[in-house]
This record gives C-alpha cells, sequence and structure tokens, in this order.
C-alpha cells in the first residue's frame, strides 16, 4: 500500500488534514503545501472524485501550485488548498456542510485561508465566513479588493493570452487570431468576450453545450465538441476548465503553437513539460498566468489596496510571463520547469 508520504505529489507539504462530519456528510482535505511567505491561502472547490486518493492528489496538487502562485505573484502569502468531495456528480453542497467546513478552516488557526473555486460561489463563502475568520472573496463594496475573483483571473489571463501571442507570433493584436477555448465558466466566458471585442477568431467548447452555444451566440463564435478543443486548428489553445488535460496523449495532437489558459494544473505529469517544449509549443505557466483572483482576493485578506492596486498588479503578469520565457530560452530548460524553479526560490525550498 503506498503512503500518502510517497505520492508524486506530496512534495513536503508543511500538513496535510483530512475533515469528516458526520452530522453533516462532509469529507473534505486541506493540503497547506507552505506558509513561508505567510498565511496558507488557495481556493475551496467542491467536486465529485471517483475515489479519495484521487481528491487527496488534487489537494497536494493544488494546494503546490497555490504556493508557486502566491509566491510569483509577489503576495505574502502561502500555498494551501481545499477540497470537499461530492457524493455523487452533479451533487450541491449543503449549508450543514459549508458549515462545517468553515468550522474545520477555524480549526487551524489561521494556517489556511480559504476562497472561492470550483463549485463554490460568493453566497456560499457568506456561509462560510460565519463559521471562521479564516475567509476571503467575499462581497465587498464598489472599488475594494475583493469579492467573485472569476473576472480579475479572466484580465489576468487576457493580458498573458496577449503576452504569448507576442512571444510566439510576434504581436500582440489579437484581431484576426485563431484561440480556442476549452471551457465558457467564469474564467473562460470572461476571456473569450475580452478576445471577442478584439477580433479574435474564436472557437469554444464546454461540457455544458448549452452554456456554450449562448456565449458563441452572443460573441459570434463557432462551438466544437469538448474532446476535440485541444486539437482544434487554432494559433493559440486556452485551457479553462479542469487539469491534467495536457498529456503524451493530446500534446501531439495539438496544431496551435501556443498554450496558454486559466485552468489549474494542465499538466499531468512534468514530463508533459517536456513534451510541450520539445514540440516547440510556447506555454503560460498556469500558476503565473491565472494568478488575478488570488491577487484579488489575497489583497482583500491582507488589506493591502483596493481595485485599482489589484489590477496595477495583474498588470504584471505579462512581466512574469516573460521572465520564465527569457530563463527558460537562456537555459534551454522547458518553460514549466524553469516557472518552479523560480517559484521555488521565492519559498525557500
Amino acid at each position: 500500500m503506498t503512503s500518502v508520504w510517497d505520492y508524486p505529489d506530496f512534495d513536503a507539504h508543511e500538513g496535510l488534514h483530512l475533515f469528516t462530519d458526520p452530522a453533516s456528510g462532509l469529507k473534505a482535505v486541506i493540503a497547506v503545501h507552505s506558509t513561508a511567505l505567510g498565511p496558507a491561502a488557495g481556493g475551496v472547490r467542491f467536486w465529485h472524485y471517483a475515489d479519495d486518493a484521487r481528491a487527496v492528489t488534487d489537494a497536494l496538487r493544488l494546494s503546490r501550485g497555490m504556493s508557486y502562485k502566491n509566491a510569483m505573484a509577489g503576495l505574502e502569502l502561502g500555498g494551501g488548498k481545499g477540497v470537499v468531495l461530492a457524493p455523487a456528480p452533479g451533487a450541491v453542497i449543503t449549508s450543514e456542510q459549508l458549515g462545517a467546513f468553515g468550522r474545520a478552516v477555524e480549526s487551524l488557526g489561521g494556517r489556511y485561508v480559504t476562497a472561492e473555486d470550483v463549485g463554490m460561489s460568493e453566497a456560499r463563502m457568506k456561509v462560510i465566513a460565519q463559521h471562521t475568520r479564516y475567509v476571503s472573496g467575499l462581497p465587498v463594496a464598489q472599488g475594494a479588493a475583493g469579492g467573485d475573483p472569476g473576472p480579475y483571473t479572466a484580465h489576468g489571463v487576457y493580458l498573458g493570452v496577449k503576452a504569448a501571442a507576442k512571444r510566439g507570433l510576434g504581436t500582440d493584436d489579437m484581431k484576426g487570431v485563431r484561440v480556442a477555448i476549452q471551457g465558457t465558466g467564469s474564467v473562460g466566458g470572461g476571456l473569450a468576450r475580452l478576445l471577442a471585442k478584439d477580433g479574435a477568431v474564436l472557437t469554444i467548447a464546454d461540457v455544458d453545450r448549452v452554456r456554450a452555444e449562448a456565449l458563441a451566440g452572443e460573441i459570434g463564435a463557432n462551438v466544437a465538441a469538448p474532446e476535440t478543443i485541444l486539437s482544434t486548428d487554432a494559433d493559440i489553445v486556452s485551457p479553462n476548465a479542469l487539469g491534467a488535460i495536457l498529456t503524451e496523449a493530446s500534446i501531439p495532437q495539438l496544431k496551435a503553437r501556443i498554450v496558454a489558459g486559466g485552468a489549474n494544473n494542465q499538466l499531468a505529469t512534468r514530463e508533459d513539460g517536456r513534451r510541450l517544449h520539445e514540440a516547440g509549443v510556447v506555454y503560460a505557466p498556469d500558476y503565473v498566468i491565472n494568478a488575478g483572483g488570488i491577487i484579488n482576493v489575497g489583497l482583500e485578506y491582507l488589506g493591502h489596496g483596493d481595485e485599482a492596486e489589484v489590477m496595477a498588479r495583474i498588470a504584471t503578469i505579462p512581466g512574469r510571463l516573460h521572465q520564465v520565457w527569457d530563463e527558460a530560452a537562456a537555459s534551454g530548460d522547458p518553460t514549466a520547469d524553469v516557472a518552479d524553479r523560480i517559484a521555488r526560490r521565492l519559498i525557500g525550498r
């Protein structure tokens, strides 16, 4: 039997906490990767997993990604992640489970700060906040930092896509640039609307076909099947759904010269970063390009600045991407490895 310490993604986590609450039916994982720069910040997702081991692995990968993301974003925050296990696909988290999760967060005494992620919402974060002080991403006054992180993530990804276009295509004028977008939720949908205004030629896909078709009608995009979107004949592929979609099987199918999107943990394995590198694909490391949301809720929690400060910090995302690409070009190493190396330096590992 494999020990959790032997999981490939354990990576010297400071803490891995498993919570159950029989009264509400809560099963949850909170992973704390690093508190070197500050409290471990990262959202909580509500998701159905085929087995408990996959939920633990997801929490480990996501919390490490948050360590790297927060460090690269220049935030005084470490990295952590919460995962609440849904009993079945399509299940809805209950108020009782939200409360139990809030108490679980509170029990860690501030080592972990939670926020909104997949399957959650501002309204659900308000319920959690009734049971813990350590929560961010709550509704805020106009002009203040905080609130729904999705639009801020989308804006940062948009800036990152333009930076990647400059790197891979020689221009950040998106008019006529063919972009295939996987996922049309808050981030993917927001990105699609911004690129449509620039005149990009968009192909979109979502497991919710109705949502994809509604967005396509709004912005004049084409709709593809989710299983074909990565292999679309496009200049840029932008993954904005769940992770582990860049694999040994999918990478050879890419026709795009650039991969730049907001999904977390896009690489299924470390080797897939090298596969992209060897294929000559310009890759924007996910935790660098998608930092807009955590910048927003992180500054809210820390009490540093207002929305103007959030947007100013998000505007530095292209510069951080170019730093990674420049070091990768100089060293000959894959972009994903270089980003990890920079992030580890920042957290003292």
